[in-house]
């Protein structure tokens, strides 16, 4: 029984779930991508719509619950995603805003508490235990969280509290969607033994597979299971750590972590490529990308890399550190294109390019220093009157002259062959 099988449990009611001990929160956003993007296409809620960018030849990024249902998944190839729901609509990511709502989410929960980790753009573990006596139970913590992010981001999430961050996780996924699950920490035995094995952190396909030839489908038969034959089934690491699991055991703590160090951006062709006039607008089009979303974030970096794939999946990468920090897209595109240039790839046939920058850090305590010849409103200000107006009237609302005439002239075939 896999993870998207499970039953989920009774919820329980407000005052029905004793939180007393339960101080590990589980924040996690409701098909972050796709509602996310629907918040500029209202039209399509509550049909199936799928976040996926590449082409034919891309992957699912999300999807929203509409197409779930139908066994559209993230990771997907978008050509398995059309069989399965051809009735969806695709949308193209729109990775500045959701820098940007993660962003604000991010901020939500340090007003909470300190102690935040995130895991990725649109879930973290947060420990309450200093902000109870503020701002109260950790249930009405939850709940707050879940109010003030539909209120100010229009989307949801869910919300798990338990008294350690493998049961927290556990019950936000299953209180999807727009669900707050607590689970108390004196019924954390009888919850996890209802559960299959799959619930399990590290129990995988193939890891269930073994369990069920032992004739272990529970976690409480892996809870009752010797030790030993634990090992002796799945290894001295896995078969210890399983067991510890089924009976609730998770010692770690919430770790604040720093925020990402490096964004970034990349593009799947359509067909494989080996015009340079069209791989250079490309390079335009993920630098503008990638340096919208540094902006978004509200930080800087010195160092530019650029991945290049070849039409036999052959990857390689190339970077370059700055003398300055930047956050301008002028800057990262110059400095792309030089790395790509220097390759000396004239006839090579290219099924992916992407452009990332590095090393960064917080804009507020890494000073831009101007140009002599600069004038005084330059380029950074006019990235920003980008920003702004991307932000009212949508992502590429304004670009480059390349880029629209690039689009113009689409039609016209790129050399190479379908891969």
């Amino acid at each position: 029984m896999s993870r998207r099988q499970f039953a989920v449990p009774e919820r329980r009611g407000e005052h029905a779930a004793d939180d007393e001990g339960c101080s590990i929160l589980h924040v996690d956003m409701d098909a972050f991508y796709a509602l996310a993007s629907l918040l500029s296409r209202p039209e399509l809620k509550g049909t199936p719509v799928i976040i996926a960018g590449g082409g034919n030849r891309g992957v699912v990024l999300s999807a929203t619950y509409e197409a779930r249902a139908f066994g559209v998944a993230s990771a997907m190839p978008i050509a398995r995603a059309r069989r399965l729901c051809p009735q969806a609509t695709v949308v193209p990511p729109d990775y500045a805003r959701y820098e940007r709502i993660s962003q604000a989410v991010m901020a939500v929960f340090a007003s909470v508490t300190p102690i935040v980790e995130p895991l990725s753009l649109d879930e973290a573990f947060l420990d309450v235990s200093g902000a109870r006596r503020r701002l109260g139970t950790p249930r009405q913590i939850a709940q707050a969280i879940r109010d003030t992010i539909a209120d100010e981001q229009g989307i949801t999430c869910s919300v798990g509290v338990a008294s350690t961050k493998f049961i927290a996780k556990l019950a936000s996924g299953l209180a999807k969607p727009d669900g707050l699950l607590v689970v108390p920490e004196t019924e954390v035995v009888s919850f996890l033994h209802q559960l299959p094995v799959g619930a399990l952190w590290g129990v995988g396909d193939r890891t269930e597979e073994a369990l069920q030839r032992l004739g272990l489908h529970t976690v409480a038969d892996i809870a009752h299971t010797p030790v030993d034959t634990l090992r002796r089934a799945l290894g001295d690491n896995a078969g210890p750590a399983l067991h510890a699991l089924a009976w609730g055991r998770d010692t770690r703590s919430v770790v604040p972590t720093r925020r990402e160090r490096s964004i970034g951006a990349d593009e799947t062709f359509s067909f494989d490529v080996d015009d340079l006039a069209y791989i250079h607008r490309e390079l335009l089009k993920l630098s503008d990308r990638t340096a919208a979303r540094v902006r978004a974030a509200g930080m800087v970096g010195r160092t530019i890399s650029i991945k290049v794939r070849f039409s036999d999946f052959t990857t390689i990468t190339r970077s370059k550190t700055l003398r300055d920090p930047t956050d301008v897209s002028r800057d990262i595109y110059a400095t792309a294109r030089t790395l790509f240039d220097g390759l000396g790839l004239q006839r090579a046939r290219l099924r992916l390019v992407g452009v990332r920058m590095e090393g960064l850090m917080d804009s507020d305590h890494a000073p831009i220093q101007g140009l002599l010849d600069e004038p005084e409103h330059g380029w950074r200000d006019a990235d920003r009157a980008v920003d702004q107006a991307s932000a009212r009237f949508g992502a590429g609302a304004v670009r480059p002259a390349s880029l629209v005439e690039g689009e113009r002239s689409a039609t016209t075939p790129i050399r190479g062959d379908i891969s």
